[in-house]
């Protein structure tokens, strides 16, 4: 990627080591909570709560089944909505034009 940002974080690191480092990091998380949603609460965690019901079906049945493709579709959605922060923040957002590549320059005001 041709950087012509010369920021960073101050320890340093550089701007694409940042961007990247922000990246992996929302990717971190929001893996694990699919992992909780999936895994967890639909196979590990399923007898216990299988006691209770949601929408008349078993609540472990339910996670297992529908909430963990209910959640993945909603982190599609958080993640797309905090990257285009995180590229606003380290300026390789493409505003409104899609058609133009996001590259890292320094934003003046």
């Amino acid at each position: 990627m041709n950087s012509t940002y010369k920021g960073g974080d101050g320890k340093g690191q550089g701007p694409v080591q940042t961007y990247w480092r922000d990246n992996l990091r929302l990717m971190a998380w929001l893996l694990s909570i699919w992992f909780v949603v999936s895994y967890l609460l639909g196979i590990i965690l399923v007898e216990p709560l299988n006691q209770f019901h949601l929408g008349g079906f078993p609540l472990g049945f339910w996670f297992a089944h529908q909430g963990s493709i209910f959640v993945f579709v909603v982190l599609i959605f958080v993640y797309a909505r905090w990257m285009d922060r995180i590229d606003a923040r380290h300026g390789v957002d493409n505003g409104n034009n899609p058609s133009s590549p996001g590259t890292f320059q320094k934003k003046t005001k």
